[in-house]
């Protein structure tokens, strides 16, 4: 590639820039000079966003009227811009880039950057977090699509292993791995605060923490009934869901589970509801009150299910505990698993997806038996330590090596 041509950034196409993604695209732009093109749509993480994060910043920009231009700001530290799906095939065909990333999201992004991208005759680059295809009929013919599309990429980078091999099934070939990774110094940082009193089971001997979305693929109904069979009483142990609301949609078919004997609403970054077997439900949190949880709880549970529609990509909660030396339940259907970062008995115990009793047994084995829950939180810290945001971004310089149009490369900043 010509020395003109090196220096074109390459156009990142994705949905949002979520707090924790925010340190790993700077971190790619310092590496090989990117413009993130954003055009919003539905936000995968279940916590709140920072103060002047991304998704605060794009609303902002939408309602200015600055959606379509390039900007910059203490906010985003890297170029970025807010696009409607359409515009993608105008920005990816201008000749300003050197390559084109998109994402697998996007039901018009995808297909219009990638158009505009063989327009302009340059590299495209698929970001995959897809290990299993969903099963409907609509998506049948989507499968065929998708097969194209990892046979027409000049390089594809995966979340994990697990997509990473799927991938390859698939008909990719030139593929790398970019490792799931979250600001480790913030996740571990010592600033942090005891959770209210009033809002917390702070007299219990174990806590076990969820923190997602109230959807049936993360498993909660799943979990509740685990909780209900695995014998653990208040107020020895407790139950605390972060982000399901104080007033859950979500109650299972046997509404005896969730049937609330007193409720009782409090604040601590949101409201509470305090259930039977000292089950405590949170809405969502900021990443602060979030990390204050984590450095308060015991064990984190990622009960995941696999659905017709959903997978669970990774689990970026599952590095965030692991920072604060929580052991990690979690279900083979959670990528972190698949792609080997929880591994069972190292530093989290590994139950299959949907089976309650399993899930039952190993929170009674982490209740009872404090030298393992430490033994797994001190490993897991040290595991997390390899997933971070400059290995998240080797894996792009990797891919954009491979086409000869890398940077860090070319320079030597490897």
């Amino acid at each position: 590639m010509s020395p003109s041509a090196i220096d074109k950034p390459v156009l990142f196409v994705t949905g949002h820039a979520p707090f924790d993604r925010v340190g790993a695209f700077a971190r790619l732009h310092e590496r090989e000079g990117v413009e993130y093109a954003l055009f919003g749509g539905r936000a995968q993480h279940g916590g709140l966003d920072a103060p002047g994060s991304a998704s605060g910043l794009a609303s902002g920009l939408l309602t200015s009227g600055l959606a379509s231009g390039l900007t910059s700001g203490p906010a985003l530290p890297f170029p970025h811009r807010h696009v409607r799906q359409r515009e993608l095939a105008r920005v990816a065909a201008s000749g300003r880039h050197r390559a084109v990333v998109v994402s697998t999201s996007g039901r018009v992004a995808l297909p219009a950057a990638w158009a505009g991208a063989r327009r302009a005759g340059v590299p495209v680059i698929l970001w995959s977090a897809l290990w299993a295809h969903p099963r409907t009929p609509a998506h049948a013919f989507s499968w065929l699509a998708l097969r194209r599309l990892y046979h027409t990429a000049d390089a594809v980078v995966a979340y994990g292993s697990h997509v990473e091999a799927y991938a390859r099934a698939g008909g990719a070939r030139n593929v790398h791995v970019a490792r799931q990774a979250v600001d480790n110094d913030f996740w571990s940082a010592a600033d942090v605060r005891p959770p209210a009193a009033r809002a917390w089971p702070s007299e219990t001997t174990v806590t076990f923490l969820f923190a997602g979305r109230p959807l049936r693929e993360k498993g909660v109904g799943v979990l509740m009934q685990a909780w209900s069979d695995s014998g653990l009483l208040a107020p020895s142990a407790a139950l605390v869901l972060v982000g399901v609301g104080s007033t859950p949609p979500w109650i299972p078919a046997d509404g005896a589970v969730w049937s609330i004997a007193r409720r009782a609403r409090h604040t601590h970054g949101g409201a509470s509801t305090v259930m039977p077997g000292n089950v405590l439900g949170l809405d969502p949190v900021p990443p602060a009150r979030l990390r204050d949880l984590y450095a308060d709880a015991d064990v984190l549970v990622v009960p995941s299910i696999a659905t017709r529609t959903f997978r669970e990509p990774w689990g970026l909660v599952v590095n965030e505990a692991m920072n604060r030396n929580l052991p990690v339940i979690a279900t083979d259907a959670v990528g972190a698993v698949a792609g080997g970062l929880v591994r069972h008995d190292r530093n989290g115990l590994v139950v299959p997806a949907g089976d309650a009793h399993a899930l039952a047994g190993a929170m009674r084995q982490l209740a009872a038996d404090p030298a393992l829950r430490t033994r797994l939180g001190e490993t897991g810290r040290r595991d997390v330590q390899a997933y971070t945001y400059d290995a998240w971004a080797k894996g792009f310089s990797k891919a954009l090596a491979s086409l000869r149009i890398s940077r860090a490369s070319r320079w030597g900043r490897w």
